[in-house]
């Protein structure tokens, strides 16, 4: 609601919230702001994050009628194989289905074009991957051929001959040989990969010409993310001061396709050229960039922190910090990645760091492996499977979910970052990981007490599917829990359905954990057979089959991850019913009930996006040339800046954070 169209109650019960806010901030100077989840979504092989709908494709067999209809539904939309059109599910011919239909002659093509899967050839061909076979033609005798003039090298080498044949064409005469490339076709070792689901296009969801896949990734996660709030993003920009906004967003590998620095690298050795927007696009801060410019109009805080990954939980670490200080009201985290490349493939197989076919198939003693059963964490496995993914959460401070009437899916407790000091091998998993675990549990263990810790945790593990990291990872659970005496601590691991998307990955775990806290169900690890034998599994739950909590809900899960390089990160994430009675705590039950009656409102916008978003309606936010700043109206005077646009001034009075250090001249 806009500033000058405000009512008085409304306008009075914000003054009363500030009021409350800012008199616990002085009688106590140490109290934080909680960084409270009011928003998620983005894409991923699963399916759609907002709405838990990719949650739901990952315990789909757990689900009750209704919602796995529901959930396979949306995914033939995405998918294409169905459309929704005058209140009614239709396919290609105009055949009506019900949604019972749908499941019943197109479940099994939605399950099959969903999760971890043999990549396909939209990507590229697996079978045969383009490369190049260096030869020498020629030998003690001359050789020439015929080329056109302007084909020739420049400059032409000294020991060619060259006559010209009829204007346009000449023929060449050289001795000694000559080095050439045949265009030749090998097979990919590494046939899997977790995929958008089959014939979902981003990039027809929004004018997305000459993007690399990655920067349309980052577009529809976010705009997905932004939508599933319930609040219009305008009305959240004037409650707020223009920098009290934040973006945290990055990628891994930046943008290695044809139009990012795929093609900026290949140009030249192509005999191509170079674009305008190869470079600027490539940079792996444009899962922010675009965010700020396209989605959000903001001029606040942007970041774009790597660390390999865990790079989600970097950014999530610097957004919890500066709302938890005071420095951003509102933040939007998350990342974008789009690996499944021959190029990227190429690079983490040669490591060894990939379950190829062939180490799937000697596993398993088979001859045809099993691509849908690639990722196998704390199984007998053989490698991390690739993956794409986006995804991105909305965090607000706890005064102004209180004011706005946001919606509360959960809560950022703390990020915990260590790394693992002197390495033999920067790929090797190290003592970094044992800190942060360790760290996360307590700080989650002083702020809900032993029990919540022993009965009512659980853990989304890194879970990369490597030999290496289930003994390693398993040993700290197993020793932490040992620490605090938990016996069955159930453990989770998501790439198992989705693969491991890099900088998302965290991300992924997080908006899975967001559907755990509302459906009571922790995803089990369906791709393994059986736990491994040196997995250290003695104090740790680690299922087969989903495991039912709605009768025992749970109040926190921890969110592990180990980088490349030592990046090693684990985040607390607080449960909707934990947050809520805090909020209570701080506010009294008073303004809470209060709060809850603004929050229907949200509740009932995000339910109407969502089932927009169902039947293909995405409406991705993309503004290309709108709302520019007009700079010379732009007011700067000692105490504030204002911006045309913007209902709230940029303050600039300050307190000295050095007083005791300064002396005024």
């Amino acid at each position: 609601m806009a500033k000058a169209t405000m009512t008085l109650p409304l306008l009075t019960h914000k003054l009363a919230i500030i009021v409350v806010y800012k008199g616990l901030s002085m009688s106590q100077p140490s109290i934080s702001r909680l960084p409270i989840i009011v928003g998620f979504g983005g894409f991923n092989a699963a399916g759609r994050g907002s709405g838990h709908h990719a949650y739901r494709r990952m315990v789909i067999e757990s689900l009750p009628v209704k919602e796995r209809q529901e959930t396979l539904v949306g995914l033939a939309v995405m998918m294409g194989l169905v459309r929704y059109e005058d209140g009614q599910y239709k396919n290609e011919s105009g055949r009506d289905y019900t949604l019972a239909q749908i499941e019943a002659e197109l479940g099994a093509e939605v399950l099959d074009g969903t999760l971890i899967r043999r990549i396909e050839k939209t990507y590229f061909d697996v079978d045969a991957v383009h490369w190049q076979k260096s030869a020498t033609l020629g030998g003690s005798e001359p050789i020439s051929f015929e080329v056109r003039g302007r084909e020739l090298p420049e400059p032409v080498p000294s020991d060619w001959t060259i006559e010209d044949i009829d204007g346009d064409r000449v023929r060449v005469t050289l001795t000694g040989g000559i080095e050439v490339k045949f265009n030749s076709y090998r097979e990919s070792p590494v046939k899997s990969a977790g995929q958008l689901p089959r014939g979902f296009n981003p990039g027809l969801l929004y004018k997305s010409h000459f993007h690399p896949r990655a920067i349309q990734l980052a577009v529809i996660g976010a705009s997905d993310a932004i939508q599933s709030i319930g609040i219009d993003w305008q009305t959240i920009m004037d409650a707020v001061k223009p920098d009290q906004i934040g973006v945290y967003a990055s990628n891994v590998m930046s943008q290695m396709d044809e139009f990012g620095f795929g093609g900026l690298l290949q140009a030249r050795l192509k005999g191509g050229r170079v674009s305008t927007k190869q470079c600027p696009l490539g940079l792996n801060t444009m899962p922010a960039d675009f965010v700020n410019a396209y989605i959000l109009g903001s001029v606040g805080h942007t970041g774009a922190t790597v660390g390999a990954c865990a790079s989600f939980l970097y950014n999530l670490r610097a957004a919890v910090e500066d709302i938890s200080s005071g420095k951003c009201r509102v933040a939007v985290v998350g990342n974008a990645e789009a690996p499944i490349l021959p190029e990227i493939i190429d690079g983490y197989a040669t490591m060894g760091a990939l379950a190829s076919e062939d180490k799937l198939k000697k596993l398993d003693g088979v001859d045809v492996a099993d691509p849908r059963r690639a990722s196998r964490p704390f199984g007998e496995n053989a490698g991390f499977t690739m993956a794409e993914a986006t995804q991105y959460i909305v965090l607000m401070d706890d005064a102004l979910v209180m004011e706005l009437g946001a919606d509360v899916h959960g809560a950022v407790g703390d990020v915990f970052i260590n790394a693992d000091g002197f390495k033999k091998s920067i790929s090797a998993p190290g003592p970094g990981n044992y800190i942060t675990m360790t760290k996360a549990v307590a700080a989650a263990r002083a702020l809900l007490g032993d029990e919540a810790i022993r009965e009512r945790s659980m853990i989304q593990a890194h879970g990369s599917s490597t030999p290496q990291n289930r003994v390693t990872e398993s040993h700290i659970f197993d020793e932490i829990a040992q620490v605090f005496g938990i016996k069955h601590w159930p453990v989770s691991a998501v790439k198992a359905y989705v693969g491991h998307s890099l900088s998302a990955a965290s991300g992924e775990q997080l908006i899975a954990t967001l559907g755990v806290f509302k459906y009571g169900l922790i995803p089990g690890i369906k791709t393994i057979d059986k736990i491994a034998d040196d997995v250290f599994s003695e104090r740790l739950q680690i299922s087969t089959t989903d495991i039912d909590r709605q009768n025992n809900p749970l109040d926190v899960a921890f969110l592990n991850s180990k980088g490349f390089g030592g990046n090693n990160a684990t985040a607390s994430v607080l449960a909707s019913h934990i947050v809520e009675s805090m909020l209570t705590r701080r506010y009294g039950a008073e303004a809470f009930a209060a709060y809850n009656l603004r929050r229907k409102n949200a509740v009932t916008q995000a339910a109407a996006y969502d089932h927009q978003a169902s039947i293909g309606n995405f409406a991705t936010i993309y503004h290309f040339g709108e709302g520019l700043i007009d700079e010379s109206k732009i007011t700067i005077t000692q105490s504030q800046v204002t911006l045309p646009g913007f209902a709230q001034p940029i303050d600039l009075t300050s307190t000295n954070r050095f007083a005791d250090m300064c002396i005024k001249i």
